[in-house]
């Protein structure tokens, strides 16, 4: 039974890729899809437009800011299905390479 993961990029940009770094994230999309793989993958807004928003009690309250203030900053992600933990470490390691940068990977709930 499959089991579904994120895999987090982590950049101090957003949209930062170059050109031939979108090739290989698009080579990387195109090969999660052909295995089954793929559920869904986005780019993140920069954290200068993120805002906490909490409502609980009622509260009302948004910070206009984002939840950490760090120049590390998650700028994109994909939803994966994998057999297994070991086959989501892989496909992270193959993402990492295809944009470039540093993931995060973590098995959702």
């Amino acid at each position: 039974m499959s089991k579904r993961f994120i895999i987090s990029v982590i950049d101090d940009l957003s949209g930062s890729g170059t050109p031939d770094e979108i090739v290989a994230i698009d080579e990387f999309n195109d090969a999660l899809r052909a295995n089954g793989q793929w559920i869904f993958a986005g780019g993140l807004a920069a954290p200068v437009n993120a805002s906490v928003i909490d409502n609980r009690n009622d509260a009302n309250i948004e910070t206009g800011k984002p939840l950490f203030p760090t120049p590390e900053n998650f700028s994109g992600f994909w939803l994966i299905e994998a057999e297994s933990l070991e086959v989501a470490r892989q496909l992270a390691f193959a993402g990492s390479k295809a944009c470039n940068r540093k993931v995060e990977l973590r098995p959702l709930l």
